[in-house]
């Protein structure tokens, strides 16, 4: 038997084993961070592509495109500002003269807007879609946007009744006063 040397014995101060832990429990600590963000980013990758804001409006139910429309100033019911009065000072009525009988005004023309688009290449399809339909369509260019409309005018309640056979048709049409 042999008879171990002193010189061969390793001496660990306490020190040196609070260090170690040290140590590793922050390596553990910062594998651990990594291993969750790295999981957070293969997730995002897996996630459907989030849809842009057109995609988002042609899910909306036509209702709601309709009063959205109102307020960009394009649908039937346009957002009039309502003067504003001032309780405060009384105003004069202002005196009316008689006018001399004014012929009965025209009814408004109304035609049926199918799309209002920033790509060429979308409103070409619509119009071609309606065409082969059986609808005739312009394609009319109006602040950046693209927008295929009906080529005859009608009044308000044909529109309505030819809008019906457009949604038949698979289209959402919407009605606009004809210009």
């Amino acid at each position: 038997m042999s008879v171990a040397n002193p010189r061969d014995q390793i001496s660990i101060q306490s020190q040196s084993i609070l260090w170690v832990a040290g140590v590793g429990v922050g390596l553990l600590t910062l594998a651990f961070v990594l291993g969750v963000q790295v999981g957070k980013q293969s997730a995002a990758l897996r996630r459907p592509m989030q849809k842009g804001v057109e995609e988002e409006l042609k899910d909306l139910p036509e209702p709601l495109l309709d009063q959205l429309k109102i307020f960009e100033g394009e649908g039937p019911d346009k957002l009039v500002p309502t003067p504003k009065v001032d309780a405060a000072t009384p105003k004069e009525e202002p005196k009316t003269e008689a006018k001399p009988a004014e012929k009965p005004a025209e009814p408004e023309a109304w035609t049926l807007q199918l799309v209002a688009t920033a790509e060429a290449a979308e409103a070409k399809r619509v119009a071609d879609k309606a065409k082969a339909a059986g609808f005739a369509t312009t394609t009319v260019k109006e602040k950046g946007q693209l927008k295929v409309r009906l080529l005859k005018a009608t009044d308000r309640a044909a529109a309505d009744k030819v809008a019906e056979k457009l949604k038949k048709a698979g289209f959402k049409p919407f009605p606009v006063k004809a210009e």
